[in-house]
C-alpha cells in the first residue's frame, strides 16, 4: 500500500490522526509526519501498523501496494549504535535541520557537521548520574533565584546556529534566555555534560570537545561511570576556529580531572555550587555488570 492509498483509505474511514494513532500504537506525532510528507522514509514496522488498521485482515488491499523497500532507509545492522547513520536521501556530511526534522519521533540520533550519528538506550547508571547531576544544577540554580536554566536529555541544541548540528547533551545549563526556544536551544550552553559509554566514549572526548569549544560552551564534563572519574574542560578564552575573535592566539583549554569522592566545582559559578557523585557509590553498585 502507498502512502498515497493510506491517506484515502484514512479519510474514507474518517479516521483523525490521533484516533489512528489510538489504534494503530504509532505516536501522533510520527503520523503527523508521515501524512504531511515531512517524513521520507518511514520505518516498515509502522507502516505494518498503520496498514494493519486501515485494512483489517481479511479485507481486501489494492493491487498496486507498493513494496516497504522502496520507502525505506538503506539497512543498518540493529546492533550498531553511536555510528554514522547511512541514510538513503543524502550522503554522509550532507544532511540538515530539515532531514533531522523528518526523522520518526522514536528514532534518537545527533547530526554533526551534517553526519548522523544513532544513539542507543542510555544505561540505568548512566541515568542515575545524569539525573542526580541535574537535580543537583536545578536546585542550586532554583535556590538563588538566577537567570540560568538547567536541562536534561533530550533536549534539542542547534549548537552552531546553522542547519548542519543538532545535538542532545545529557545535561547543561543555559544563562541566556533568549537561546531557549520552544522547540530546543538555539546556540552554545554555557555548561554541558556528557555521561560517557563504551558506544560515546571516543566521540564525547574528541569530536564533542572540540564542537563545545569553538561554539562557546564554557565548561564542559565527561563523566566516566566505570573508573568513576569526571573531566573538567574549562574552555573560557579559547576557539580556534577561523574568524573566531579568539582564533589568533587562543587560551588553551584547561582540564582537570576528579574522582567521584571529590566535590568538584562548577567553574561557571566560582565553585559556589559543587558535585559529589560519592552519594550514589551503593545504588551504582546495584548496577555492575
Amino acid at each position: 500500500m502507498t502512502l498515497e492509498e493510506m491517506k484515502v483509505r484514512k479519510k474514507e474511514a474518517g479516521l483523525s490522526n490521533r484516533q489512528l494513532s489510538e489504534l494503530s500504537g504509532v505516536p501522533v506525532g510520527t503520523i503527523d509526519k508521515l501524512f504531511s510528507g515531512r517524513t521520507a522514509s518511514p520505518r516498515y514496522a509502522t507502516l505494518q501498523a498503520l496498514e494493519r488498521v486501515l485494512f483489517p485482515a481479511g479485507e481486501k488491499k489494492p493491487d498496486r501496494s507498493a513494496s516497504y523497500t522502496e520507502l525505506l532507509p538503506e539497512a543498518v545492522p540493529s546492533g550498531v549504535k553511536e555510528t554514522p547513520a547511512r541514510y538513503r536521501s543524502h550522503r554522509q556530511g550532507q544532511y540538515t535541520l530539515a532531514d533531522y526534522l523528518a526523522l520518526p519521533d522514536e528514532r534518537r540520533v545527533e547530526l554533526i557537521d551534517g553526519v548522523f550519528y544513532d544513539m542507543s538506550a542510555p544505561s540505568i547508571p548512566h541515568q542515575t548520574i545524569a539525573g542526580f547531576l541535574y537535580l543537583v544544577l536545578s536546585a542550586f540554580i532554583r535556590s538563588g533565584k538566577g537567570g540560568c536554566r538547567a536541562f536534561i536529555a533530550p533536549t534539542d541544541v542547534q549548537l552552531d546556529c546553522d542547519e548542519k548540528t543538532i545535538l542532545q547533551p545529557d545535561v547543561m545549563i543555559v544563562c541566556d534566555r533568549s537561546k531557549i526556544t520552544y522547540e530546543r536551544i538555539f546556540g552554545a550552553p554555557d555548561f554541558v555534560a556528557e555521561v560517557l559509554s563504551p558506544s560515546t566514549r571516543k566521540k564525547d572526548l574528541t569530536l564533542k570537545v572540540q564542537k563545545y569549544a569553538n561554539a562557546g560552551v564554557r565548561e564542559y564534563w565527561c563523566i566516566e561511570p566505570d573508573s568513576k572519574l569526571v573531566y573538567v574542560y574549562w574552555f573560557e578564552g579559547y576557539s580556534d576556529r577561523p574568524g573566531h575573535p579568539e582564533a589568533e592566539s587562543p587560551a588553551a583549554p584547561f582540564l582537570s580531572v576528579h574522582s567521584f569522592e571529590e566535590e568538584i566545582p562548577v567553574l561557571i559559578y566560582d565553585g559556589a555550587c559543587t558535585v559529589c557523585f560519592k552519594e550514589l557509590e551503593e545504588e551504582l553498585a546495584e548496577y555492575n555488570r
